[in-house]
């Protein structure tokens, strides 16, 4: 699943997102979902959030498995 829809995205799961810095070489970051910061129900280049260690960044893969343990 690709990371294009908020109601497919909550706080637990486990995700892989790009961060601003990131965005040209696609380099992916993985972590546990705590905020949601997209407000529509869809973005092109994944919605916005931040993960449980503070870093944000667009959803680009939710992991298989999905839920976290913080």
């Amino acid at each position: 699943m690709d990371g294009t829809k908020r109601a497919d995205i909550r706080p637990g799961l486990h995700v892989q997102i790009v961060l601003k810095q990131d965005q040209r070489s696609g380099k992916l970051t993985s972590g546990v979902v705590k905020d949601i910061l997209t407000n529509s129900p869809r973005h092109p280049h994944g919605i916005k959030v931040r993960l449980s260690d503070g870093q944000v960044g667009r959803v680009k893969v939710i992991e298989a498995g999905g839920e976290g343990y913080e």
